[in-house]
Protein backbone atom coordinates (compact mmCIF):
# COMPACT_ATOMS: atom_id res chain seq x y z
CA UNK A 1 0.00 0.00 0.00
CA UNK A 2 2.59 2.22 0.67
CA UNK A 3 4.91 1.68 -2.39
CA UNK A 4 1.47 2.27 -4.53
CA UNK A 5 0.71 5.78 -2.46
CA UNK A 6 4.55 6.94 -3.43
CA UNK A 7 4.12 6.22 -6.94
CA UNK A 8 0.67 8.41 -7.10
CA UNK A 9 2.26 10.70 -5.70
CA UNK A 10 5.36 10.74 -7.71
CA UNK A 11 2.65 11.05 -10.39
CA UNK A 12 1.12 14.37 -9.03
CA UNK A 13 4.21 15.94 -7.72
CA UNK A 14 6.03 16.04 -11.40
CA UNK A 15 2.22 17.25 -12.96
CA UNK A 16 2.22 19.96 -10.56
CA UNK A 17 5.36 21.69 -12.35
CA UNK A 18 3.49 21.41 -15.64
CA UNK A 19 0.81 24.10 -14.59
CA UNK A 20 0.68 27.38 -16.53
CA UNK A 21 0.10 28.92 -12.71
CA UNK A 22 3.35 28.97 -10.70
CA UNK A 23 2.62 29.99 -7.41
CA UNK A 24 -0.26 27.18 -7.55
CA UNK A 25 2.34 24.50 -8.96
CA UNK A 26 4.57 25.72 -5.84
CA UNK A 27 1.72 25.27 -3.14
CA UNK A 28 0.59 21.89 -4.71
CA UNK A 29 4.54 20.70 -4.60
CA UNK A 30 4.63 21.78 -0.63
CA UNK A 31 1.64 19.73 -0.20
CA UNK A 32 2.71 16.89 -2.16
CA UNK A 33 5.92 16.88 -0.21
CA UNK A 34 4.16 16.89 2.94
CA UNK A 35 2.14 13.52 2.53
CA UNK A 36 5.24 11.75 0.64
CA UNK A 37 6.56 11.89 4.71
CA UNK A 38 3.31 10.86 6.19
CA UNK A 39 3.15 8.17 3.36
CA UNK A 40 6.72 7.24 4.07
CA UNK A 41 6.68 7.13 7.83
CA UNK A 42 3.39 5.44 8.02
CA UNK A 43 3.21 1.92 9.89
CA UNK A 44 3.06 -0.92 7.20
CA UNK A 45 -0.34 -2.49 7.24
CA UNK A 46 -0.97 -5.60 9.06
CA UNK A 47 -0.85 -9.02 7.34
CA UNK A 48 -2.55 -12.07 8.94
CA UNK A 49 0.27 -13.28 10.06
CA UNK A 50 1.43 -10.15 12.04
CA UNK A 51 -2.38 -10.51 13.54
CA UNK A 52 -1.34 -14.38 14.09
CA UNK A 53 2.00 -12.97 16.10
CA UNK A 54 -0.08 -10.82 18.11
CA UNK A 55 -2.88 -13.37 18.97
CA UNK A 56 0.31 -15.82 19.81
CA UNK A 57 1.52 -13.11 22.13
CA UNK A 58 -1.49 -12.43 24.42
CA UNK A 59 -2.45 -15.88 24.49
CA UNK A 60 1.33 -16.79 26.12
CA UNK A 61 0.72 -14.04 28.31
CA UNK A 62 -3.03 -15.47 29.66
CA UNK A 63 -1.19 -18.91 29.47
CA UNK A 64 1.46 -17.43 31.96
CA UNK A 65 -1.05 -15.87 34.28
CA UNK A 66 -3.04 -18.97 34.42
CA UNK A 67 -0.35 -21.40 35.77
CA UNK A 68 0.16 -18.93 38.67
CA UNK A 69 -2.70 -19.60 41.84
CA UNK A 70 -2.63 -16.76 44.06
CA UNK A 71 -4.13 -17.20 47.39
CA UNK A 72 -5.46 -14.77 50.12
CA UNK A 73 -3.13 -14.57 52.84
CA UNK A 74 -2.52 -12.78 55.99
CA UNK A 75 0.93 -10.88 56.01
CA UNK A 76 2.41 -8.79 58.74
CA UNK A 77 2.57 -4.95 58.01
CA UNK A 78 5.79 -3.11 57.75
CA UNK A 79 7.17 -1.93 60.94
CA UNK A 80 5.43 -3.95 63.74
CA UNK A 81 8.03 -4.11 66.37
CA UNK A 82 5.09 -4.46 69.16
CA UNK A 83 3.51 -7.38 70.31
CA UNK A 84 1.08 -8.37 73.35
CA UNK A 85 2.38 -9.54 76.41
CA UNK A 86 0.29 -11.93 78.01
CA UNK A 87 0.14 -13.76 81.14
CA UNK A 88 -1.29 -16.64 79.09
CA UNK A 89 1.23 -19.54 79.51
CA UNK A 90 1.10 -20.84 75.99
CA UNK A 91 -0.83 -19.53 73.26
CA UNK A 92 -1.84 -19.60 69.45
CA UNK A 93 -3.23 -18.02 66.91
CA UNK A 94 -3.75 -19.59 64.07
CA UNK A 95 -5.96 -17.80 60.25
CA UNK A 96 -7.73 -20.55 59.39
CA UNK A 97 -8.10 -20.58 55.65
CA UNK A 98 -4.23 -19.84 54.65
CA UNK A 99 -3.05 -22.18 57.93
CA UNK A 100 -0.26 -19.71 59.13
CA UNK A 101 0.32 -19.06 62.69
CA UNK A 102 -0.07 -15.39 63.31
CA UNK A 103 1.12 -15.34 66.72
CA UNK A 104 2.62 -18.08 68.90
CA UNK A 105 4.07 -18.73 72.64
CA UNK A 106 4.75 -22.06 74.13
CA UNK A 107 2.83 -23.85 71.22
CA UNK A 108 3.95 -27.48 72.56
CA UNK A 109 4.20 -27.18 76.32
CA UNK A 110 1.87 -29.32 78.25
CA UNK A 111 -1.01 -27.96 79.50
CA UNK A 112 -4.04 -28.81 81.61
CA UNK A 113 -6.97 -28.36 79.27
CA UNK A 114 -9.78 -27.90 82.32
CA UNK A 115 -13.06 -27.63 80.56
CA UNK A 116 -11.47 -27.32 77.03
CA UNK A 117 -11.97 -31.18 77.61
CA UNK A 118 -15.42 -31.12 76.95
CA UNK A 119 -15.02 -30.79 73.03
CA UNK A 120 -14.02 -34.15 72.77
CA UNK A 121 -16.75 -35.37 75.35
CA UNK A 122 -19.25 -33.86 72.59
CA UNK A 123 -17.79 -35.40 69.96
CA UNK A 124 -17.64 -38.71 71.11
CA UNK A 125 -21.36 -38.32 71.81
CA UNK A 126 -22.64 -37.36 68.85
CA UNK A 127 -20.55 -39.71 67.48
CA UNK A 128 -22.75 -42.30 69.07
CA UNK A 129 -25.75 -41.56 70.75
CA UNK A 130 -29.42 -40.58 68.33
CA UNK A 131 -30.21 -36.82 69.82
CA UNK A 132 -33.32 -37.36 70.98
CA UNK A 133 -32.42 -40.45 72.95
CA UNK A 134 -33.46 -40.57 76.44
CA UNK A 135 -30.69 -40.51 78.80
CA UNK A 136 -30.82 -40.90 83.09
CA UNK A 137 -27.94 -39.66 85.56
CA UNK A 138 -26.98 -41.82 88.14
CA UNK A 139 -27.00 -39.33 91.10
CA UNK A 140 -23.29 -39.52 91.60
CA UNK A 141 -21.51 -37.18 93.29
CA UNK A 142 -19.61 -34.65 90.41
CA UNK A 143 -17.49 -31.46 91.74
CA UNK A 144 -17.46 -28.07 90.07
CA UNK A 145 -18.99 -26.68 87.62
CA UNK A 146 -22.90 -28.78 87.71
CA UNK A 147 -26.55 -27.70 86.50
CA UNK A 148 -27.90 -29.16 89.38
CA UNK A 149 -28.97 -33.21 88.23
CA UNK A 150 -30.02 -35.48 90.80
CA UNK A 151 -30.29 -39.13 90.69
CA UNK A 152 -33.01 -40.54 88.03
CA UNK A 153 -33.62 -36.92 86.06
CA UNK A 154 -33.59 -37.91 82.48
CA UNK A 155 -32.34 -35.33 79.24
CA UNK A 156 -32.31 -36.08 75.64
CA UNK A 157 -28.67 -36.34 74.74
CA UNK A 158 -29.21 -32.95 72.59
CA UNK A 159 -30.11 -30.79 75.55
CA UNK A 160 -27.32 -32.88 77.43
CA UNK A 161 -24.75 -31.82 74.87
CA UNK A 162 -26.01 -27.55 74.67
CA UNK A 163 -25.71 -27.72 78.81
CA UNK A 164 -22.18 -29.81 78.48
CA UNK A 165 -20.90 -26.93 75.98
CA UNK A 166 -23.02 -23.94 77.22
CA UNK A 167 -22.72 -24.00 80.90
CA UNK A 168 -19.83 -26.45 80.64
CA UNK A 169 -22.09 -28.72 83.40
CA UNK A 170 -19.89 -31.28 84.71
CA UNK A 171 -22.98 -33.72 85.97
CA UNK A 172 -24.01 -33.17 81.79
CA UNK A 173 -20.59 -34.78 80.79
CA UNK A 174 -20.82 -37.47 83.13
CA UNK A 175 -24.53 -38.47 82.08
CA UNK A 176 -23.52 -39.11 78.81
CA UNK A 177 -19.92 -40.67 79.66
CA UNK A 178 -22.38 -43.41 82.18
CA UNK A 179 -24.70 -43.80 79.48
CA UNK A 180 -22.23 -45.03 76.74
CA UNK A 181 -21.55 -48.75 76.10
CA UNK A 182 -18.98 -49.98 78.57
CA UNK A 183 -19.89 -46.87 80.72
CA UNK A 184 -17.11 -43.89 81.80
CA UNK A 185 -13.98 -46.26 81.33
CA UNK A 186 -14.93 -47.06 77.98
CA UNK A 187 -15.98 -43.33 77.02
CA UNK A 188 -12.90 -41.78 78.13
CA UNK A 189 -11.04 -44.73 76.15
CA UNK A 190 -13.05 -43.49 73.02
CA UNK A 191 -11.79 -40.03 73.84
CA UNK A 192 -8.46 -40.95 73.46
CA UNK A 193 -8.79 -42.85 70.65
CA UNK A 194 -10.43 -39.90 69.09
CA UNK A 195 -8.26 -37.56 69.57
CA UNK A 196 -4.91 -39.65 68.54
CA UNK A 197 -6.77 -39.73 65.20
CA UNK A 198 -7.25 -36.36 64.94
CA UNK A 199 -3.50 -36.47 65.22
CA UNK A 200 -3.24 -34.96 68.68
CA UNK A 201 -0.52 -37.56 70.22
CA UNK A 202 0.14 -35.08 72.85
CA UNK A 203 -2.95 -35.33 74.47
CA UNK A 204 -4.46 -37.86 77.03
CA UNK A 205 -7.60 -37.23 78.83
CA UNK A 206 -8.71 -38.99 81.88
CA UNK A 207 -11.96 -38.18 82.39
CA UNK A 208 -14.98 -36.65 80.45
CA UNK A 209 -15.23 -32.99 82.37
CA UNK A 210 -11.62 -31.81 82.02
CA UNK A 211 -10.70 -32.26 85.98
CA UNK A 212 -6.63 -32.19 86.70
CA UNK A 213 -4.71 -34.90 87.60
CA UNK A 214 -2.67 -37.84 86.34
CA UNK A 215 -2.21 -37.74 83.09
CA UNK A 216 -4.96 -35.27 81.47
CA UNK A 217 -2.92 -33.25 79.42
CA UNK A 218 -2.78 -31.34 76.04
CA UNK A 219 -1.10 -28.59 74.09
CA UNK A 220 -2.17 -25.78 71.99
CA UNK A 221 -1.21 -27.15 69.14
CA UNK A 222 -2.97 -30.16 69.73
CA UNK A 223 -5.94 -28.30 70.57
CA UNK A 224 -5.84 -26.61 66.93
CA UNK A 225 -6.05 -30.48 65.52
CA UNK A 226 -9.52 -30.80 67.75
CA UNK A 227 -10.52 -27.48 66.90
CA UNK A 228 -10.43 -27.75 63.87
CA UNK A 229 -12.32 -30.98 63.30
CA UNK A 230 -14.87 -29.30 66.23
CA UNK A 231 -15.34 -26.46 63.26
CA UNK A 232 -16.74 -29.29 60.85
CA UNK A 233 -19.07 -30.60 62.96
CA UNK A 234 -22.44 -29.07 62.34
CA UNK A 235 -24.07 -29.94 65.66
CA UNK A 236 -21.56 -28.24 67.84
CA UNK A 237 -21.03 -25.22 66.06
CA UNK A 238 -24.74 -24.83 66.15
CA UNK A 239 -24.70 -25.09 70.15
CA UNK A 240 -21.25 -23.33 70.86
CA UNK A 241 -22.71 -19.65 69.69
CA UNK A 242 -25.92 -19.91 72.19
CA UNK A 243 -25.39 -17.36 74.91
CA UNK A 244 -27.90 -19.53 76.95
CA UNK A 245 -29.85 -22.39 76.69
CA UNK A 246 -33.19 -23.77 78.53
CA UNK A 247 -32.67 -27.49 79.00
CA UNK A 248 -35.87 -29.53 80.30
CA UNK A 249 -35.36 -32.16 82.93
CA UNK A 250 -37.95 -35.33 81.59
CA UNK A 251 -38.03 -36.71 84.92
CA UNK A 252 -38.64 -33.84 87.14
CA UNK A 253 -40.22 -31.71 84.60
CA UNK A 254 -37.92 -29.35 85.91
CA UNK A 255 -36.51 -26.35 83.08
CA UNK A 256 -32.72 -25.32 84.11
CA UNK A 257 -31.15 -21.84 82.65
CA UNK A 258 -28.13 -22.04 81.88
CA UNK A 259 -25.75 -18.94 80.52
CA UNK A 260 -22.86 -19.42 78.44
CA UNK A 261 -19.34 -18.76 80.33
CA UNK A 262 -18.06 -17.39 77.22
CA UNK A 263 -18.54 -13.85 78.15
CA UNK A 264 -17.10 -12.73 74.65
CA UNK A 265 -20.21 -14.02 73.07
CA UNK A 266 -22.64 -11.05 71.84
CA UNK A 267 -19.61 -8.60 73.33
CA UNK A 268 -17.07 -8.79 70.62
CA UNK A 269 -18.48 -8.71 66.95
CA UNK A 270 -17.17 -11.95 65.30
CA UNK A 271 -17.14 -14.09 68.04
CA UNK A 272 -18.82 -17.49 67.82
CA UNK A 273 -17.31 -19.91 70.30
CA UNK A 274 -15.87 -22.43 70.82
CA UNK A 275 -15.23 -23.23 74.95
CA UNK A 276 -13.67 -22.21 78.22
CA UNK A 277 -12.15 -23.94 80.50
CA UNK A 278 -11.13 -23.32 84.40
CA UNK A 279 -9.41 -25.28 87.16
CA UNK A 280 -7.29 -23.82 90.36
CA UNK A 281 -4.44 -25.47 88.57
CA UNK A 282 -5.08 -24.76 84.95
CA UNK A 283 -5.70 -21.47 85.25
CA UNK A 284 -8.06 -19.72 82.89
CA UNK A 285 -8.62 -21.23 79.43
CA UNK A 286 -10.30 -20.36 76.18
CA UNK A 287 -10.46 -21.07 72.51
CA UNK A 288 -12.28 -18.50 70.83
CA UNK A 289 -13.67 -19.01 67.05
CA UNK A 290 -13.76 -15.57 65.00
CA UNK A 291 -15.41 -14.72 61.97
CA UNK A 292 -15.62 -11.73 60.30
CA UNK A 293 -15.11 -9.75 56.62
CA UNK A 294 -13.61 -13.06 55.42
CA UNK A 295 -11.57 -14.17 57.70
CA UNK A 296 -11.48 -16.90 59.97
CA UNK A 297 -9.25 -16.81 63.08
CA UNK A 298 -8.74 -19.53 65.80
CA UNK A 299 -7.45 -17.97 69.18
CA UNK A 300 -6.17 -20.73 71.90
CA UNK A 301 -4.88 -19.48 75.53
CA UNK A 302 -3.95 -21.66 78.20
CA UNK A 303 -3.12 -20.89 81.55
CA UNK A 304 -4.13 -17.20 81.44
CA UNK A 305 -4.55 -15.10 84.33
CA UNK A 306 -7.33 -12.99 82.58
CA UNK A 307 -8.72 -15.01 79.50
CA UNK A 308 -11.50 -13.13 77.76
CA UNK A 309 -9.33 -9.71 78.15
CA UNK A 310 -6.02 -11.12 76.10
CA UNK A 311 -8.64 -12.92 73.86
CA UNK A 312 -9.57 -9.17 72.90
CA UNK A 313 -5.99 -7.58 73.06
CA UNK A 314 -5.08 -10.41 70.34
CA UNK A 315 -8.44 -9.95 68.41
CA UNK A 316 -7.31 -6.38 68.03
CA UNK A 317 -3.32 -6.26 67.64
CA UNK A 318 -4.42 -9.20 64.96
CA UNK A 319 -7.00 -6.93 62.56
CA UNK A 320 -4.39 -4.07 63.20
CA UNK A 321 -1.42 -5.25 62.42
CA UNK A 322 -2.21 -8.07 59.76
CA UNK A 323 -2.88 -7.42 55.88
CA UNK A 324 -4.79 -9.54 53.85
CA UNK A 325 -3.26 -9.73 50.28
CA UNK A 326 -3.54 -11.72 46.95
CA UNK A 327 -0.02 -13.64 47.00
CA UNK A 328 1.41 -15.95 44.26
CA UNK A 329 1.81 -19.24 45.79
CA UNK A 330 3.08 -20.93 42.50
Amino acid sequence: MANKSLRIFFKHFFYSFKSDNFFLSLISSSLLIIIFFVLLFLPPSHSSSGKKAVLSYSTGLKNNLEDKIFKLRPVLKNGVFSFPILSAQSVVVLDLDSDIYLYEKNPDSQMLPASLTKLVTAMIALDYFPLDQEISFSGRYVEGQNMGLVAGESLTVEDAIEALLVYSANDAAYLLAENYPGGIESFVSAMNQKVLSLGASSTHFENPTGFDGGNHKTTALDLVKISKAVLEDRKIMEVVPKKEVVVLGLSSGKQYFLPNTNKLLGEVEGVLGLKTGWTENARENLITYYQKDGKRLLFILLGSQDRFGETRELIDWVLENYDWLWVEVR
